[in-house]
C-alpha cells in the first residue's frame, strides 16, 4: 500500500481490519518513524534542527515560527498538519493516522495526547480500528495532560483545562475542563485584550510551567 492510498482510506474513515494491508502498513510506518523520533528525542538540538527533524517526521516543511520541546512521540507522523506559530511543550503524543490539523498560534502543554483511532467495540474484533480526524483551530490552548479523542473539533480561541478528556466538539472562545470535558465559561475578549494581559512567547518555556 502506498502512503496516499492509506491517507485516502483514513479520510473516508474506513474501518481498518486487523492484519489487513492497511493495518500492516500502519505497523510498518510506526517502526519507520521511531528512528526519527529517537533522533529528535536524544541529544541537544537547536530550534532549526528540531524543525528539520519534525518536518521529516510529518513529511512536509513547517514554518520557521513552529517550536517544539522534546521529547515528542508519534506512531505515524504523515497525517499531521501544523500552521504558523504552533508550540508543543515536552511529552506530547500524537496518534495521527486519522488526521490531525492544528491551527495558527495554538499551544499544546506538557504530555498532551491527540488520538485519532478507536478500537472496535465487538470483543471478537477488538484489534480492528476506526479512524476519525482531530481539527484544532487557531490560538487554542490545550493544558498539560489533556487528552483529545477521535473525531473532535476544537474551535478558534478555545482553552482546554489541564487533565481534561475531550470527547466532543469544543465551541470557539470557550473554556472546557474535566473528565469528560464540559463547558466552564466563555472567553471575554475585551478582558483578555486589556493592557494587563500577559503575552506569552512560545520560545520561553518557563511561561508554560502551569500548562
Amino acid at each position: 500500500m502506498e502512503l496516499q492510498e492509506f491517507l485516502n482510506l483514513m479520510e473516508r474513515r474506513e474501518r481498518v481490519v486487523s492484519d489487513s494491508e492497511a493495518h500492516r502498513f500502519m505497523s510498518a510506518s510506526a517502526f519507520e518513524v521511531m528512528e526519527l523520533t529517537a533522533k529528535l528525542n536524544s541529544g541537544c538540538h537547536s530550534l532549526g534542527e528540531i524543525q528539520e527533524l519534525f518536518s521529516q517526521i510529518i513529511g512536509k516543511p513547517v514554518d520557521e515560527t513552529f517550536a517544539l520541546f522534546p521529547p515528542f512521540y508519534t506512531d505515524f507522523g504523515k497525517n499531521i498538519t501544523v500552521d504558523k506559530g504552533v508550540f508543543f511543550n515536552s511529552g506530547c503524543k500524537l496518534q495521527d493516522q486519522g488526521g490531525i490539523t492544528i491551527g495558527e498560534g495554538t499551544l499544546l502543554g506538557h504530555n498532551v495526547v491527540l488520538a485519532t483511532l478507536n478500537h472496535e467495540m465487538d470483543p471478537e474484533h477488538r484489534k480492528d480500528l476506526h479512524p476519525a480526524p482531530i481539527a484544532i483551530g487557531k490560538h487554542v490552548w490545550i493544558g498539560a495532560n489533556a487528552t483529545v479523542c477521535p473525531g473532535v473539533t476544537i474551535g478558534d480561541g478555545a482553552v482546554v483545562a489541564a487533565g481534561a478528556v475531550v470527547t466532543r466538539d469544543v465551541p470557539a472562545d470557550t473554556v472546557v475542563g474535566g473528565v469528560p470535558a464540559k463547558f466552564i465559561k466563555r472567553i471575554d475578549h475585551a478582558q483578555s485584550a486589556s493592557p494587563s494581559s500577559k503575552v506569552l512567547d512560545p520560545l520561553k518555556p518557563c511561561q508554560y510551567s502551569k500548562m
